[in-house]
């Protein structure tokens, strides 16, 4: 019975700590976990920056082009993964904000990022210690699950957006998620829950191979 309870045990340190990452063991929690892999964790991604360039970089920078002294905001930036997407594009002129609550991560993403166009902030996601309608884009990738009550962080996140501008935001989706107790949204509800956030305009694409990726407009003011 003993050998049997240490298996369990053992098993579910492995799918909180390794599946979850924490995730129910509280914000502070992930955040500590964030700090022991940060010198790490470019190589776990792994990430592809032709592709983060083509699915990430451009598309922002199309709905970028008409305006003038963008303003973007990157909530759980990481290491700079959008930050150094964007600043290596020609045609990109806005400024990015780059919010991440872990100390190893933002100073990372700061030394490698943090120039006139990129600024680094170290909050958590609720509450944001920003002003609403500030921002033309609003990205938060991969940290949804993360957060304590995800529909309060889709509230904030909305929040700082300017009328009319565009929330990009990712849902887990993989075999695992529904076991994410309470971080995760079934596929077929995720566009509602953005409606009730206030959204509009959602268009959903598949991210990588364990996200659904959201685009959805925060409604233009009606001035009569």
């Amino acid at each position: 019975m003993a050998v049997l309870l240490l298996i369990i045990a053992a098993a579910l340190c492995i799918w909180e700590f390794i599946v979850c990452e924490g995730a129910h063991l509280g914000r502070r929690f992930v955040v500590w976990l964030y700090d022991l892999a940060a010198t790490r964790y470019n190589n776990i991604k792994d990430f592809d920056f032709d592709w983060e360039r083509r699915v990430l970089g451009e598309p922002i920078t199309d709905v970028l082009s008409s305006l003038a002294d963008a303003k973007l905001l990157d909530v759980g930036a990481g290491t700079g993964r959008l930050a150094r997407t964007l600043l290596a594009l020609w045609n990109f002129d806005g400024t990015i904000i780059n919010l991440e609550p872990s100390s190893k991560m933002l100073s990372l993403g700061r030394s490698a990022t943090e120039t006139a166009h990129s600024f680094w902030i170290r909050s958590f996601a609720v509450p944001l210690p920003l002003a609403s309608d500030t921002f033309d884009i609003v990205i938060s990738l991969e940290i949804l699950e993360f957060t304590p009550n995800p529909r309060k962080t889709l509230a904030e996140l909305a929040r700082v957006l300017r009328p009319g501008g565009w929330l990009i935001v990712t849902n887990r989706v993989g075999w695992e998620a529904k076991w994410i107790f309470g971080r995760t949204f079934r596929k077929e509800v995720f566009p509602s829950v953005l409606e009730k956030a206030g959204l509009q305009d959602i268009t959903i694409y598949p991210w990588q191979v364990n996200y659904d990726l959201a685009w959805a407009r925060k409604p233009f003011e009606i001035t009569l």
